[in-house]
């Protein structure tokens, strides 16, 4: 089976981000299962006030562009601020989204996406839902149901993730996987089907 490509967009532009460590944990967790990986890190990378015109000319446009629509599968690391998504997160969003002259397409089109987030506070876990919908609604998007939230009281002494996010990660990861290799052209084109990896009789279990 040929191997996933993923993009992971690290989108905190906070030095000591907590969401780009958990990133980069998905990312060891995804070269481990032999999947292709770009790893893009918003802090580090210059990106343009969309203007719906001269945003396009600048150089990141096409990197970030080209990133998401190759992929087989986004995996967004985004913060959680005042009981919502990053204001990185949602300009990366419109800068690779809009859809106009030229025949430019949106690149998040039919995209799989997976959210990494962290937080402040425990119960902020479902602050990413708005940015998932509108993913969903305005580009079609397939939104892996298994998330990553972590706050502070998720990391041991400052320096490693709890057993408990750890295995979600891990969970979240093979999820990923399984939507990309299973929702990829490639393997439509073969057996001529979907296939979520879900019982024909039991349609709420995973492979019961």
């Amino acid at each position: 089976m040929q191997s996933s490509k993923i993009t992971i967009l690290s989108c905190s532009l906070d030095p000591q981000s907590r969401s780009r460590r958990i990133a980069r944990e998905a990312e060891r967790l995804l070269q481990e299962r032999r999947s292709e990986v770009e790893f893009i890190d918003l802090q580090d990378l210059e990106l343009p006030a969309f203007d719906n015109l001269n945003c396009y000319e600048h150089p990141s446009y096409d990197r970030l562009y080209h990133a998401i629509r190759r992929a087989d599968g986004v995996l967004l690391a985004v913060p959680i601020y005042n009981w919502s998504v990053g204001g990185a997160a949602k300009s990366l969003i419109e800068l690779t989204g809009a859809t106009g002259t030229g025949g430019r397409k949106s690149a998040w089109f039919d995209q799989i996406v997976t959210f990494i987030c962290s937080g402040g506070l425990p119960h902020s876990y479902m602050a990413y839902g708005s940015l998932a919908m509108s993913l969903m609604l305005d580009f079609k998007c397939v939104i892996n149901p298994y998330v990553v939230y972590a706050t502070e009281r998720d990391w041991i002494d400052g320096g490693a993730l709890s057993d408990t996010v750890t295995a979600r990660l891990r969970k979240t990861i093979e999820v990923k996987l399984e939507l990309s290799s299973n929702l990829s052209p490639e393997h439509i084109h073969l057996t001529g089907k979907f296939d979520l990896g879900y019982c024909p009789d039991c349609i709420q279990n995973p492979r019961c």
